[in-house]
């Protein structure tokens, strides 16, 4: 019998919404690690993401990553488009079983 898998972001399905908040303007590392044995496509609604490649002056700007089987991707971006944007799988039925979160870039304020 075939079981039915679960995928999650930070160790959480979409539906347990443990959603990411920055404030507007931060230049933040996401770090994706793969921890599976298939390749997960990342995607971030609204911005670009920049791929860390060792280099500091030319990382490629992108709007998905693919995030190979077992290993880590590192992208940085920075957050210049205020509201809720999807950051998910883009594999639709990795996403449809819970690859999914809310990536929320807030104004900032004088506590952020």
């Amino acid at each position: 019998m075939m079981s039915r898998y679960i995928w999650t972001l930070n160790g959480r399905k979409f539906d347990e919404d443990a959603a990411i908040r920055v404030a507007y303007g931060d230049r933040i590392r996401i770090r994706f690690v793969n921890t599976t044995m298939m390749a997960h496509p990342m995607h971030l609604h609204g911005m670009f993401v920049e791929l860390e490649n060792g280099q500091t002056d030319r990382m490629p700007r992108k709007h998905v990553v693919l995030v190979p089987p077992g290993q880590v991707t590192t992208v940085q971006l920075t957050a210049d488009e205020p509201g809720e944007w999807p950051l998910h799988c883009h594999l639709l039925y990795h996403m449809a079983s819970g690859m999914m979160t809310r990536f929320i870039v807030e104004p900032r304020t004088a506590s952020l």
